[in-house]
């Protein structure tokens, strides 16, 4: 996977609104779309050509459901912008970008050293995911 940039709220926010899943069938033209956590991302899996945005939400911190959603969504091919919105923490990111997501809008803003301190915590990963990084046991036994 290549090297994806991390934006935060600040950054200039894709053209279209994201849309929730109910109300993106209705809208043909729709670019960008938000996945709560009753979402079902394989509903977005006919359309991944046409989306640029997708934002999935964490209305808290404990709700791992869109880890497993941003998975899935990479895993399908999808390669437009993955946006981790909500209850963001600092501790989450490197694990979210594990998962697929490049970029993140916390509803309160992180410090960008902390961020970049984040992701740059652990050298080894122990479970290979859509980041491309090999797990620790790979290296040990490739």
């Amino acid at each position: 996977m290549a090297e994806v940039q991390f934006r935060f709220r600040s950054d200039e926010p894709v053209a279209d609104p994201a849309v929730t899943v109910d109300s993106f069938g209705e809208q043909s033209n729709a670019s960008a779309v938000r996945l709560e956590p009753g979402d079902d991302a394989r509903d977005l899996l006919p359309h991944l050509d046409r989306l640029q945005l997708i934002e999935v939400n964490f209305p808290v911190f404990g709700d791992g459901r869109g880890y497993s959603a941003a998975r899935i969504l990479r895993e399908a091919g999808y390669d437009g912008e993955l946006r981790a919105v909500g209850e963001v923490l600092v501790d989450q990111i490197a694990f979210m970008r594990r998962c697929g997501f490049d970029a993140f809008a916390p509803e309160v803003p992180l410090d960008p050293a902390d961020a970049e301190a984040a992701f740059a915590r652990y050298d080894h990963v122990y479970q290979p995911t859509t980041d491309g990084r090999a797990p620790i046991w790979n290296l040990r036994h490739g």
